[in-house]
């Protein structure tokens, strides 16, 4: 054992397990307070009107519900890249690769949003970062690489300097927005506002439309980056569920109280043309212009600062993320066997490389920060679906592994959670589902092209069985959103995106909610036998007390 051991812990180190419980924490919190904060209260406002309050509500409690799921699937098996990797051992190597490239997609194209966030403020004070459509010029495109080159060398530093960076960044970070919270609460309530038009201008698809496409989801993202990081927790048993939890907890409730005092803060001018096209001087930056707009210049002063803090901090953890998912992609077989290369300080030094030059390509297709965070989104949501799906058929082939946090009720809230994940993803819109259909088969190809040369000399069972059931899904989800009313710019009823609004209102819901529990019943009735699942499982031990 030692002879064909001993190669691979010279050359590959491992990831070390240096982080506790307030690391963790402040790793979902700083991806969660990212530029979605900065963003999100406007568009939901512009979306639902007053009702953007019940979209967040929707919002916090859809992504509470997937956050229990992962608080369970992330303690019990506390590996790196953990949300990547559960859907494959409940379903083999087809199904795992597919999640695995959803996780690895979302966690890649989000540093550059953040960027792109930090850039758009910027260009308030500095023309030359971005031309008159928002679009990064030459110069520009170069400061990105510069911000994308400094989350990667923060994290060549290693893990441990990770967490004390992050974790100074984010305590800044969630401190701001209560600044702005109490500040515009204390400066200028307009009661009135919240009967402008009424309770919901926009009715239901309004309010529907702006939990995914305003930008409520992908603002919410973020709290299975603890997951992420399992395989580098101290105390993963005890650590993981509080993390997990608690930073969702906190995020929603910060981003309630900004939708609050953003819409009580609006002067009656910005209403001029209707929720819908809201106009203040500086929208560019909304808390900021609000803030000039109320006469709070020192609060518009700290925002800018923020605008590049706050998306520099969550770009940072999304690139350890990244380069972690590939990390676990490879430790499956998935891609070459290179991603696992780890330095000294236990840094996968490959696959962080890789997530930085994919990312600076990510801005070529996607130039601005509206355009690539309804793709994100959607990526996001499809890789959230998977853990659900693995809750069910784990609990079954792994009965009897010690769970640290057992979710109560499981084998009901998992299906819910599947479905809540699809009606997510539903509401994302035709026009942005169809080009991650383009994204997935790109993915298939790569992931082929990896078995096909041999890079990875764990070649990977072909469980076509476990997995029968997914082209069916994501086919399935295709079609009912093309006939759907969904856009990604909001209701097809009044926005041209290629949706045939087909399927009546609150109709498309049931359909949504019965397909995802047909796919959910057929994934648990062939999921791998319970012998293949611990084999897939293999040293992922745990037990109380470690």
């Amino acid at each position: 054992m030692p002879k064909a051991t001993a190669p691979e812990v010279s050359r590959n180190p491992g990831l070390k397990r240096d982080i506790g419980l307030i690391g963790l924490i402040w790793s979902s919190e700083g991806s969660i307070i990212g530029s979605g904060w900065l963003f999100g209260a406007l568009y939901a406002a512009q979306a639902a009107g007053t009702a953007a309050l019940l979209s967040w509500a929707i919002g916090a409690a859809a992504i509470i519900v997937l956050a229990f799921v992962h608080a369970e699937l992330g303690a019990a098996y506390p590996v790196a890249g953990g949300t990547a990797r559960f859907p494959h051992y409940a379903f083999g190597s087809v199904a795992g690769a597919s999640f695995g490239w959803f996780s690895w997609l979302q966690a890649v194209a989000t540093a550059p949003i953040e960027v792109m966030a930090s850039l758009n403020y910027l260009s308030v004070h500095a023309d030359w970062v971005q031309s008159g459509k928002n679009h990064l010029t030459a110069a520009g495109y170069g400061l990105a690489v510069a911000f994308m080159a400094f989350f990667v060398l923060v994290n060549f530093l290693g893990i441990r300097w990770l967490a004390h960076t992050n974790s100074a960044a984010t305590w800044w970070k969630v401190a701001v927005p209560v600044v702005t919270i109490v500040a515009l609460a204390v400066t200028a309530f307009h009661g009135e506002n919240f009967g402008h038009q009424g309770f919901a201008p926009f009715g239901a698809q309004g309010v529907l439309s702006a939990v995914t496409t305003s930008g409520i989801i992908f603002a919410l993202l973020g709290f299975e980056q603890a997951d992420q990081l399992a395989g580098e927790s101290r105390n993963p048993a005890r650590d993981i569920p509080r993390a997990v939890i608690g930073s969702i907890l906190v995020g929603a409730l910060i981003y309630l109280a900004l939708q609050v005092v953003f819409i009580a803060a609006l002067p009656q001018s910005a209403f001029a043309n209707g929720w819908a096209n809201l106009s203040f001087p500086d929208k560019a930056g909304p808390f900021a212009g609000l803030a000039l707009t109320v006469g709070l210049g020192w609060l518009a002063t700290l925002l800018y600062i923020d605008a590049v803090i706050s998306p520099t901090g969550t770009g940072l953890i999304y690139t350890t993320a990244a380069s972690r998912v590939s990390y676990g992609l490879s430790r499956n077989g998935y891609v070459p066997a290179v991603f696992e290369r780890t330095t000294k300080q236990g840094v996968p030094w490959f696959s962080l490389l890789f997530a930085f030059f994919v990312g600076l390509i990510v801005f070529l297709p996607f130039p601005t920060w509206q355009k690539l965070v309804g793709f994100v989104t959607s990526a996001s949501v499809l890789m959230y679906a998977g853990a659900p799906l693995a809750l069910g058929c784990l609990r079954r082939q792994d009965p009897d592994r010690y769970r640290p946090y057992r979710l109560p009720a499981g084998l009901f809230w998992a299906p819910v959670a599947f479905v809540v994940s699809n009606l997510i993803i539903y509401w994302a819109g035709w026009d942005t589902l169809w080009r991650l259909g383009v994204a997935i088969v790109l993915g298939y190809l790569l992931l082929g092209g990896s078995a096909l040369l041999r890079l990875n000399p764990r070649v990977p069972r072909m469980d076509w069985r476990s997995a029968q059931w997914l082209p069916v899904y994501l086919v399935g989800m295709g079609l009912l959103s093309w006939q759907g009313g969904y856009c990604s710019a909001g209701p097809a009823a009044t926005v041209a995106c290629g949706a045939t609004d087909a399927i009546p209102l609150w109709w498309d819901m049931v359909l949504i909610g019965v397909f995802s529990l047909l796919i959910y019943y057929w994934a648990q009735s062939v999921r791998l036998p319970a012998e293949e699942t611990q084999e897939y499982i293999g040293s992922t031990a745990l037990t109380p007390g470690h």
